[in-house]
C-alpha cells in the first residue's frame, strides 16, 4: 500500500511539528467533510441522551476518517458513521464516565486553591472582628502562593488532558473495545508520552485561539447584554441566550475537526510506536 505523502513515515517517532503539521494537512485537505460532520455533532447536542450520544459518535467518526487516510485505508463517511452507530450507546457510557472522571480530577486540582482561599478569607474576617492590622507579608505570601498554583494548575489540566486525550478513538476505531475499555486504552497508549502530548495539546491551543477569539468576544458581548436585559425583558434575554450558544457552537464547530485531526495523528503516532500499526500495514499491502 502506497504511503499517505500527506503524512509522516509510519516507522518513524513523529516531532510535535509533525503531528501538528499533519493534523492541518488533514484539516485542510477534508475540510467540507469534517466541517459536515462537526455542525451535525453540535446540532445533536440539543437532543438530550440520544443526541449526546451521537453527538461523541459523530466527533469520533472524523478521527476515524482521519486515521484511515494516515494509514492509506481511506473509508466513506457513511462507511465510518455505520461502524460507530453501532456503538452508539457506548459512547454514552464513554461520555458519562469521562465526566464523572473530570469532576473527580478538577476536585481534586481545586483543592489547594479552596484551602489558601479560605485561609484568606479568615485572616480578613478575623482582622474585622477584632480590629487588627492585617499583617501584610502574610497577605502576600498567600496571594504569591495562589498566584504559583495557576500555572501549576494549568500545566496539570494539560496532563490530564494528554492521558485521556485519546478516549474516543480506540471505540472509533478498534475491535473488541466498550465504552468502559476505551478509557483504559487511552491511558495506556499515552503512558511515557504524557508531556510530549502535552506539548501537542498547548500548541494546538494557541492555534486554535485566535479562530475562537472573535466568537468569544462576540459571546462575551452578548452575556453582558443578557444579564443587563433579564429582568426587564425576559423573552429578549432568552434569545440573546441561545444566539449566544449559537455562536459558541459555531466557533466549536470550525475547530473541532482540527482537534479531532491531531487526535487521530497522536493515536496513529502512539500505535506506530507500540505496536509497529504502520510497519504491520504496509508490510501487509506489500504482499
Amino acid at each position: 500500500m502506497s504511503h499517505n505523502p500527506g503524512s509522516p513515515s509510519p516507522i518513524q517517532p513523529l516531532s510535535l511539528g509533525n503531528v501538528v503539521s499533519a493534523g492541518l494537512k488533514l484539516y485542510s485537505s477534508h475540510l467540507k467533510s469534517y466541517l459536515k460532520l462537526a455542525s451535525v455533532a453540535y446540532l445533536w447536542i440539543f437532543v438530550p441522551v440520544y443526541g449526546w450520544a451521537k453527538c461523541s459518535a459523530t466527533l469520533a467518526l472524523i478521527s476515524r476518517l482521519a486515521f484511515g487516510e494516515l494509514v492509506s485505508q481511506p473509508e466513506s463517511v457513511e462507511s465510518g458513521r455505520r461502524f460507530v452507530n453501532t456503538r452508539l450507546w457506548q459512547f454514552l457510557v464513554m461520555g458519562l464516565l469521562m465526566l464523572a472522571i473530570s469532576m473527580g480530577f478538577t476536585i481534586v486540582i481545586m483543592i489547594p486553591f479552596g484551602i489558601l482561599a479560605v485561609i484568606l478569607a479568615g485572616i480578613f474576617v478575623a482582622s474585622q472582628t477584632s480590629g487588627a492590622t492585617v499583617n501584610p507579608i502574610i497577605v502576600l505570601t498567600l496571594v504569591l502562593l495562589i498566584l504559583l498554583l495557576i500555572p501549576i494548575f494549568i500545566v496539570a489540566l494539560l496532563w490530564v488532558q494528554a492521558r485521556f486525550c485519546l478516549v474516543e478513538i480506540p471505540l472509533a476505531v478498534e475491535d473488541n473495545v466498550d465504552g468502559t475499555s476505551t478509557i483504559g486504552r487511552s491511558w495506556e497508549l499515552t503512558k511515557g508520552h504524557v508531556w510530549r502530548i502535552a506539548a501537542i495539546l498547548f500548541v494546538a491551543y494557541l492555534i486554535t485561539f485566535p479562530i475562537q477569539l472573535p466568537f468569544t468576544f462576540v459571546s462575551t458581548i452578548l452575556q453582558g447584554i443578557v444579564e443587563t436585559v433579564a429582568q426587564d425583558r425576559p423573552g429578549y434575554a432568552i434569545l440573546l441566550s441561545l444566539a449566544r450558544l449559537v455562536i459558541i457552537l459555531i466557533g466549536g464547530a470550525l475547530v473541532v475537526p482540527f482537534w479531532q485531526s491531531i487526535k487521530a495523528v497522536i493515536y496513529y503516532d502512539l500505535r506506530s510506536r507500540r505496536e509497529g500499526l504502520g510497519l504491520r500495514i504496509r508490510d501487509n499491502s506489500d504482499k
